[in-house]
């Protein structure tokens, strides 16, 4: 998403790296549009701390607290020298009024990285691997608009590597449960694509697994 933010340039900060940029459950008023470098996404689950993501320009983070007046639903830490833009509520009104086209192309990201987050979190909530890869190619599957599914196959054009960082785990623990899929004759993987034999049967296995975690 292509913006001209030079207008608001006075509203810059910059982090160094390491810095923290805002703590998991303390109240926030502000999000930020990253300008330059990279920011990691991190939450705790049960008594482990996850990725949950690494964003790099023009992405955004800290919506939530702009939109639902709420606590900060994970940590976020810079990775890099990062430069970003800051805005509260009242200059975001602001910049909401005065520039139409920012404020649609803006809210149309934020309902993409709300969708995001909360997807991303579902993933890393499961209680296993092989759930968590699982539920990974469903995701694909919603979100993936050029995807046949005329049949329960599925051809997803994605890596091992993609696929590790949004389950939340390396790729070698990835590599190692693509390979029990494999040997199941569930999945097939490719140089340049992963293709899964059933999604339904995906879908089933993915929601009892849920299901057992939330007894």
């Amino acid at each position: 998403m292509a913006m001209d933010m030079n207008a608001f340039s006075r509203f810059t900060r910059v982090f160094q790296p390491g810095e923290m940029i805002f703590s998991e459950f303390e109240p926030g008023d502000t999000f930020y549009l990253i300008q330059s470098g990279r920011v990691q996404l991190v939450k705790i689950i049960g008594d482990i701390e996850r990725t949950l993501d690494v964003l790099s320009p023009p992405e955004s983070f800290g919506e939530m607290a702009i939109l639902e007046n709420s606590p900060r639903s994970a940590s976020a830490v810079a990775l890099d020298e990062v430069k970003v833009l800051e805005f509260n509520s009242q200059n975001f009104e602001i910049l909401l009024m005065g520039n139409p086209q920012i404020a649609l192309k803006l809210l149309r990201m934020f309902s993409k990285r709300i969708y995001d987050s909360k997807r991303r979190f579902m993933i890393l909530a499961l209680p296993d691997s092989q759930s968590k890869i699982a539920d990974v190619f469903l995701m694909l599957d919603e979100t993936q608009p050029d995807i046949d599914k005329s049949t329960e196959r599925r051809e997803f054009k994605t890596s091992v590597d993609d696929v590790a960082h949004w389950a939340g785990m390396g790729v070698s623990e990835a590599r190692d449960t693509l390979g029990h899929f494999v040997n199941q004759r569930r999945v097939e993987i490719f140089p340049d694509r992963i293709v899964v034999k059933n999604i339904n049967d995906f879908s089933r296995f993915v929601s009892s697994r849920r299901k057992k975690a939330e007894v």
